[in-house]
């Protein structure tokens, strides 16, 4: 009967029963024996999935002068009748007066490459090398924003636990759903963007994340936080999720530390807590003003480690109305369950903020810069 209502809930968008925490089999699991694994070209595969499954591919870019840009590629299936893929660039002002740049177009004639690790599309290409170290990302798409970047990783990249990925379901062996994040840290970024008014020189450092959601993005997660921390010798990284009150509002948090050339510590033992909210007027939701994440384990070679990021947010960079930016058939995925308001808060702090980092009887303290996003779904 649970398997029956989930497929229902899947299919037309109900608000599903409440299963309990016991439903979720966190990626925190596989840590007891794998705390993580490092990412090689089979973890950084396009799966395509016949059922409903969002794919992403996120590049985040700090470059040396200051821009912070996101590129990403999204591939959706909706209940394995209608695929449909997009291509997201945006460009923040740090100024704070809002005059953020965002482009976002649907892509045609998309495929994969025979490996399943490159994307392409009419006038976009997304390409990894042989080597699995580097991509190259090429668009045309929008002629308001033409993409010219590389991207090539200088510390290894990881999944927490064996797959990295979180599984939904009463039954552990027949999961019905599933969550999973792999990331390059720490990359090395060369190239540009170039807009109708000016092109940004890019270079500079950035992450890569792949994600995938095996099914639907509501009934996977209420909220989520996430954090890219760089400074110039340690990247600090980590994303946690809350479900929805139906897999008992369980957090599942995956994060680590890098430096050039070497994983520090990656696992699930992090934590993020809003230390200091405001209620926004625009979407009724309890925005962050200040944030505290902490990461805590042990480095490869069982040290303890603890480290912590935390101090006030500023002014947001934006706050996105998911419905109001999406495609039509994101709308017809979400919009029919009551309590649906997605919205994304974007913050990346002009008043720096340290790592402060201790590893064993050692203790560092580095300033850095931070790109945040606060997410409230339901």
């Amino acid at each position: 009967m649970n398997w029956l209502k989930s497929t229902l809930s899947a299919v037309v968008g109900t608000e599903e029963p409440i299963y309990g925490p016991e439903a979720i089999q966190s990626v925190a699991q596989q840590t007891e024996t794998t705390p993580y694994t490092e990412v090689n070209k089979e973890i950084l595969r396009w799966r395509a999935y016949s059922y409903t499954n969002v794919e992403t591919q996120t590049f985040y870019i700090m470059a040396d002068n200051g821009t912070v840009v996101f590129v990403q590629v999204i591939y959706s299936n909706i209940v394995g009748i209608h695929t449909t893929a997009q291509f997201n660039v945006k460009i923040f002002d740090l100024s704070s007066k809002g005059n953020n740049k965002w482009y976002s177009d649907p892509l045609s004639n998309f495929m994969f490459d025979e490996n399943m690790t490159s994307f392409g599309a009419d006038n976009l290409s997304l390409t990894l090398n042989e080597d699995g170290d580097s991509y190259t990302i090429k668009s045309t798409v929008n002629s308001g924003s033409l993409v010219d970047l590389k991207f090539s990783r200088t510390a290894p990249g990881f999944v927490v636990g064996k797959d990295g990925t979180s599984y939904f379901g009463t039954d552990p062996k027949n999961p019905w759903g599933s969550m999973r994040h792999a990331f390059w840290p720490r990359c090395s970024v060369e190239g540009s963007i170039t807009t109708s008014d000016q092109t940004y020189d890019l270079a500079g450092r950035g992450v890569f994340i792949m994600a995938l959601q095996g099914m639907k993005p509501h009934h996977a997660a209420a909220r989520w936080n996430f954090i890219n921390f760089q400074t110039p010798t340690y990247s600090a990284i980590m994303m946690e999720f809350t479900t929805p009150p139906s897999y008992g509002s369980t957090k599942v948090n995956v994060g680590g530390i890098v430096k050039d050339g070497e994983i520090i510590y990656a696992g699930a033992t992090n934590t993020v807590a809003h230390t200091a909210t405001g209620q926004d007027e625009g979407s009724d939701w309890p925005a962050p003003q200040a944030i505290k994440w902490e990461w805590t384990g042990k480095t490869s070679d069982s040290k303890e480690l603890s480290a912590v990021v935390e101090g006030p947010l500023g002014p947001r960079l934006d706050r996105i109305d998911v419905m109001a930016e999406v495609p039509g058939f994101i709308k017809s995925i979400a919009g029919s369950v009551a309590g649906t308001r997605p919205y994304i808060f974007q913050y990346s702090p002009q008043e720096k903020l340290s790592l402060k980092l201790k590893i064993g009887d050692e203790e560092i303290t580095e300033e850095g810069t931070m790109f945040s996003e606060s997410t409230f779904i339901s």
